[in-house]
């Protein structure tokens, strides 16, 4: 079981170093020969461990693993900080950002909660398409999919792919590829340690007995391609409609007797609100 454990790190982490590598800077197009890279490293990764999902839902609930309240504390802490923590700092960076006129930290806030709402979206249409069995749903079986049973049967068949990992994934790939676009160096630093947490994140579905293996792997890859690939649009298209909307927003002091604040969103005319 130690060799299998070892299985899914590699993969989870060979993964996560060649998407800490990928180039999120303005391109021709937005897809390029990396992404098809990144692409087979997930999807070779996900066939590779398709074998294992059994093996791995029994082991991670064993008696031995999960009368552990330091490992249901840690996993109740990551998958919560995910979601609905995602949202929530999200929202909170933006709005800090906006307040304070700190245009990376809107940024950084804004781009991450696109990317989680894109590859949430693409997320749900796969999970109620594919409609694979849980692993909690007796009798245990990782080979049960139904085409469009995730729509009619419930979340008990919403297992593939897995949520978190996608809303984990695609967050660390966001805000690795805009802090990387600032500061090149720092991907080195702030990708090993987004995307550690992203894994763990992973990781804690299948502890939780919500997810197989394969349901993590291909979560990670769908929020990594969401992450990237908005971080790649913004970069070439700095003058977007969305950007214009949201980013270039400012709340500032009305310059007139009393207390007064201005909430500017172009084109939108400015909306004055005032009190004494």
């Amino acid at each position: 079981m130690k060799s299998a454990s070892a299985g899914l790190l590699l993969v989870l982490f060979s993964s996560m170093q060649l998407a800490a590598q990928a180039d999120t800077g303005p391109a021709p197009s937005l897809f390029t020969w990396r992404d098809a890279v990144l692409a087979g490293a997930f999807m070779g990764g996900a066939l590779a461990l398709r074998p294992l999902d059994q093996r791995y839902a029994d082991k991670l609930q064993d008696s031995s693993t999960q009368d552990s309240r330091r490992l249901h504390k840690i996993s109740q802490f990551v998958r919560t900080t995910t979601a609905p923590g995602g949202y929530i700092i999200g929202a909170s960076m933006y709005a800090v950002g906006r307040l304070t006129r700190n245009d990376r930290l809107a940024t950084l806030g804004f781009r991450g909660t696109e990317a989680l709402v894109i590859g949430e979206a693409v997320g749900g249409v796969i999970k109620g398409t594919v409609g694979r069995q849980r692993p909690y749903v007796h009798p245990r079986d990782p080979q049960k999919f139904a085409l469009f049973r995730g729509f009619l049967g419930g979340d008990q068949y919403r297992s593939f792919p897995s949520g978190h990992s996608l809303a984990a994934f695609a967050v660390a790939a966001t805000v690795t590829g805009e802090v990387a676009n600032w500061y090149p160096d720092s991907k080195w630093i702030v990708g090993p340690v987004l995307y550690t947490g992203a894994a763990l994140t992973g990781i804690s579905r299948m502890f939780d007995n919500r997810h197989w293996a394969t349901d993590v792997i291909v979560g990670a890859g769908l929020g990594t391609f969401a992450g990237l690939k908005v971080v790649r649009y913004h970069a070439a298209h700095p003058q977007n409609k969305v950007d214009r909307f949201f980013l270039n927003a400012s709340i500032v002091p009305a310059g007139t007797d009393g207390h007064a604040l201005r909430w500017s969103i172009m084109p939108a005319p400015p909306l004055d609100m005032r009190g004494r």
